[in-house]
């Protein structure tokens, strides 16, 4: 009389290992890399939210130049607020000169390594009615 088998045998203890820890180790990359890309979402969407509170600042009275500095110790920011150079018969204006100018003010918010591959940027512009310069 023959016996049937109760159990496993050992190679199939370590097939069965074996597929489970490839399908772990493609689990955890997957989740890893979504997690990465979480922080990517949430640092892009900080640095536009700081982009635009830099364009209501600077656009609340337009100084033609560049400036820049940092929101703490992540993001640099650079602005730039100069004459739009657009057609102004585009605009309806004809030849009459107006006692406003369109400026152009661009805001750049960087962070990351500067200058490496993990560095990143968002820019953002617009154009904003500032009086024109006097006679």
């Amino acid at each position: 009389m023959k016996r049937a088998s109760a159990g496993f045998s050992l190679l199939e203890i370590l097939v069965a290992f074996v597929i489970l820890a490839l399908t772990l180790s493609v689990m955890m990359q997957i989740f890893s890399g979504g997690l990465r890309n979480a922080g990517f979402a949430d640092d892009y969407s900080r640095a536009v939210l700081l982009a635009e509170s830099k364009l209501a600042e600077l656009g609340a009275q337009p100084a033609e130049g560049e400036t820049e500095g940092e929101f703490g110790e992540k993001y640099r920011w650079r602005s730039s607020i100069r004459p739009w150079a657009g057609d102004a018969d585009t605009l309806g204006m004809g030849t009459q000169p107006l006692p406003v100018r369109l400026m152009e003010i661009e805001v750049r918010v960087a962070w990351g390594e500067q200058g490496g591959n993990g560095s990143r940027e968002v820019a953002l512009s617009t154009l904003q009615l500032a009086s024109a310069p006097g006679p």
